[in-house]
């Protein structure tokens, strides 16, 4: 079989903020909603493995479907905004869409499934219409609807389901905001109200059954910060002898009766504990998965809680007494996160995760040395909004994102000791912002720029202690690092002030080590609302998400002002001397084009021509030429004035651009690019057209001999959905032709490769080969691609030493790749790998 054009090498995404959206399977694999996608994350190998794109609302619910034997699952359910819910069921290896529940009115908040006695699939589900409706699938990939409970104008927060001990009748547990517990039974195919268990304070917002030797215990936690334990056992005949004993103080319990077949048996429910310990709301409850031993299946009692209050509590009840008590607490102390929404554990009980406020996933690792000790471990990361621009570094090291969620994150190929892979992890977090970001520019290796929902750009500089952990966890050489940047006036790390926006910069004397007495007291009042204190780490593994949000950010070094307008799109040329940018625009005085040297950050120039928003621009890659593109549908090409002794600071003129008669794009153009050796450039367009356009040769003769007209050199590409980004491949393909990406308003990515000695008439001068699947596509818009800026896999070159035979075809071989990045609206950065020879 011919190896895939187009392979995925990294996914970038968090989780959504809402409640029941991570699930862990007893297969080890974490599926989580992300957007409108559901991820499955493998965290041994700490890499997405899969997206599963069906929904076409907000994932709001994940659960896989649990066998008896705790082998892998082939089932998983999701609900989402869409008011629909999806079976996915694994077959060779991947998972697709099964059966589809359309009914509810209102996004789907909770799900639970498991399988009935007959091997079909009961699931129950909960939504924003006030109802809970239990569906059967069966293999026939049909939903019948068996029950509809409505709770008038009340919310159900979560729904668990299991099956009654020695009956197999199946029984649902409802939390929701009326502060109760609902019990419904399933008797002769209908579901009816067992009974309703009361002692909450505030909304239930989790349930979960476990099922201990014949008995059941259900957990139950609230926004009154407490956890209750509920034990349901079957009653056998009247037991009378302990009714009538009156010294043995017995809690009150509450009997229903289950006919099933013309049997009638009866089950009691008591109030088995009540666990204190958290100081805000709880969110979720999760028991330790069952084990086998000796052949019998096991519950451990071991309950997980995570809560408002940035912590999770592992409890168990005590050796002795039996009584339940905090085991375990990990969370978060500081920073400027909220807490979690729900939690989960690993199979074998040694991992525990948490997705928090921020859309982050925290992960704890039981230490193996120290009993009862936990540790962060490293664990994927992403933004939790739509990812509005991306940019390579120039040696093609790293990845900057910037996205509506306000941050700018940084990621760069981690390789583990003794590991093959390099998997990719978010190592800093350069900015975290007040406004939605928008746009960003690479100045030089350790420096850009990046405009937000707001009229100043800003300049960050990388501090030492973002230098020397990515020399750590890249492997290259620090002082190599620290020579391309000026070492010695480098700050040590970066901090935000409680009220600003600015990041400040803290050198190597402002680090004051804290003594025990101040942590005590409040020196002054402006240390109720202290600064996020800058610590300086040392890593050797991507941080875990308090750290990137307290101790990676770099400092602001400049400030630009010139906008009037929120800013929209920026770019820096390949000889890092000028940065231009623009910003929305409606009227033309405020859609001009401004320049700024990069040596002093003032401003150069102004270029006014176009009427609206300037939505992308690019320079050449001979910094020659700049290329600008509007919603005004022409474009405008710009360049670069000879220096004089009198004007030694680069000019720009006018030197082409397209009119009303001349614009063949008939509606706003989003993206354009230049191919590497800068004789020609591309435009796409919302009109679903991509066009490239040229020859660009600059004549030095002197200005006698007009310019070559610039017109269309390829026939007019259509790619059947609007065109929102396009890239043009630095490397060329064997025959010399170019290659090309476009993404798509849909979310999917096309390859073409473009030959410009074709007669472009009959359109033979395009050739597709390659798209992304169906698994690989985006969820929505593509808002930026990104080619590396040379061959080659990041984090793949720096591998064997020894031999250097297999040095030489090592390079050879990595030479036949090239990768490409893209940034969506769908909230996730996706990295692909191309192998040149299978085009």
């Amino acid at each position: 079989m011919a190896a895939p054009v187009i392979e995925t090498c990294h996914v970038a995404c968090c989780a959504n903020r809402t409640p029941n959206v991570v699930s862990w399977g007893r297969g080890g694999t974490i599926a989580f909603g992300t957007c409108n996608s559901v991820a499955l994350y493998d965290p041994q190998e700490r890499k997405v493995v899969a997206v599963l794109n069906g929904h076409t609302g907000r994932v709001n619910a994940v659960q896989w479907v649990y066998k008896e034997d705790g082998a892998p699952e082939c089932h998983l359910v999701s609900g989402g905004s869409d008011n629909r819910l999806i079976l996915w069921e694994a077959g060779d290896g991947k998972f697709a869409q099964s059966v589809e529940c359309k009914g509810h009115t209102g996004p789907v908040c909770a799900v639970d499934a498991i399988y009935t006695e007959d091997s079909k699939i009961l699931v129950a589900s909960s939504a924003s219409d006030s109802t809970v409706r239990l569906w059967l699938c069966s293999d026939t990939k049909e939903a019948e609807c068996l029950r509809n409970l409505s709770f008038g104008s009340g919310f159900m927060m979560d729904v668990s389901l299991v099956l009654l001990p020695g009956s197999g009748v199946p029984i649902l547990a409802c939390g929701g905001d009326d502060s109760r517990v609902h019990l419904y039974v399933q008797a002769n195919n209908q579901f009816q109200k067992a009974m309703t268990l009361q002692g909450h304070e505030d909304w239930v917002r989790g349930v979960a059954w476990a099922s201990t030797g014949g008995e059941l215990l259900l957990a139950s936690c609230s926004q009154d910060s407490l956890i209750r334990l509920w034990r349901l056992r079957a009653k056998s005949g009247p037991d009378t002898s302990a009714e009538d004993d009156h010294t043995i103080i017995k809690m009150k319990e509450d009997i229903f009766e289950v006919k099933e077949r013309d049997v009638s048996s009866v089950f009691a429910v008591s109030l088995e504990t009540v666990l204190a310990g958290h100081e805000n709301w709880v969110y979720g409850v999760h028991w330790q998965p069952p084990f086998y031993k000796g052949g019998e299946l096991q519950q451990p009692l071991s309950l997980l809680s995570a809560s408002m209050d940035k912590t999770m509590i592992l409890w168990a009840p005590e050796e002795g007494s039996g009584i339940w008590i905090e085991q375990v607490r990990v969370g978060e102390v500081g920073g400027n996160t909220l807490g979690f929404y729900g939690c989960q554990m690993s199979p074998d009980g040694s991992m525990i995760v948490a997705h928090a406020f921020h859309g982050a996933l925290h992960l704890w690792c039981k230490d193996q040395d120290k009993e009862g000790e936990w540790r962060p471990g490293v664990v994927i990361s992403g933004h939790f909004n739509a990812v509005q621009d991306l940019s390579w570094d120039p040696e093609g090291e790293f990845i900057l994102s910037v996205g509506s969620d306000q941050t700018t994150r940084l990621f760069t190929p981690w390789r583990k000791q003794h590991s093959e892979q390099a998997t990719w992890h978010e190592i800093s977090r350069p900015q975290i912002h007040g406004y939605d970001m928008q746009c960003l520019a690479m100045v030089g290796r350790f420096q850009f720029v990046s405009g937000a929902d707001e009229k100043v750009l800003r300049v960050f500089q990388a501090p030492r202690n973002f230098v020397e952990n990515f020399a750590n966890i890249s492997g290259i050489p620090k002082q190599k690092l620290l020579t391309s940047s000026d070492s010695a006036n480098l700050p040590e790390g970066a901090s935000t002030p409680a009220l600003g926006l600015s990041n400040k910069a803290v050198f190597q004397g402002d680090i004051v080590p804290k003594t025990n007495a101040e942590e005590e007291q409040f020196s002054s009042v402006s240390d109720q609302y202290q600064e996020s204190y800058f610590h300086p780490l040392n890593l050797t593994e991507p941080p875990p998400e308090d750290h990137l949000l307290q101790n990676t950010l770099w400092p602001e070094v400049q400030k630009l002002y010139g906008h009037g307008f929120e800013m929209f799109c920026l770019v820096s040329d390949s000889t890092r001397t000028v940065v231009a940018s623009a910003c929305k625009a409606s009227k033309a005085e405020h859609a001009a084009v401004l320049l700024w040297s990069t040596t002093t950050w003032r401003q150069l120039q102004s270029l006014p021509c176009h009427t609206l928003t300037v939505t992308q621009m690019a320079f050449s890659p001979d910094a020659q030429l700049l290329l600008a593109v509007s919603r005004d549908r022409t474009w405008s090409l710009w360049r670069r004035n000879p220096t004089t002794s009198e004007s030694p600071e680069p000019r720009f003129s006018l030197y082409a651009r397209t009119g009303k008669d001349t614009a063949i794009h008939s509606r706003i153009i989003w993206s354009c690019d230049w191919s590497p050796d800068s004789k020609y450039f591309v435009t796409s367009s919302r009109d679903k057209k991509v066009i490239v356009w040229g020859p660009c040769i600059l004549e030095n003769s002197g200005d006698s001999v007009p310019p070559p007209e610039i017109k269309p050199c390829s026939s007019i590409l259509d790619v059947g959905d609007s065109a929102t980004a396009v890239a043009f491949c630095p490397v060329l393909c064997s025959d010399n032709s170019y290659l090309l990406s476009v993404g798509l308003e849909c979310g999917r990515i096309l390859l073409y490769r473009w030959s410009p000695g074709q007669e472009p008439a009959g359109g033979h001068d395009w050739s597709s080969c390659g798209e992304t699947d169906a698994s690989q596509s985006h969820a929505l818009a593509v808002k930026r691609l990104r080619w590396r800026p040379r061959a080659g896999r990041a984090g793949q070159q720096n591998g064997k030493k020894d031999g250097q035979t297999d040095r030489e075809s090592e390079i050879e071989e990595e030479s036949s790749w090239v990768q490409l990045a893209s940034a969506s609206v769908d909230h996730s950065v996706k990295i692909f790998n191309i192998n040149k020879q299978a085009l």
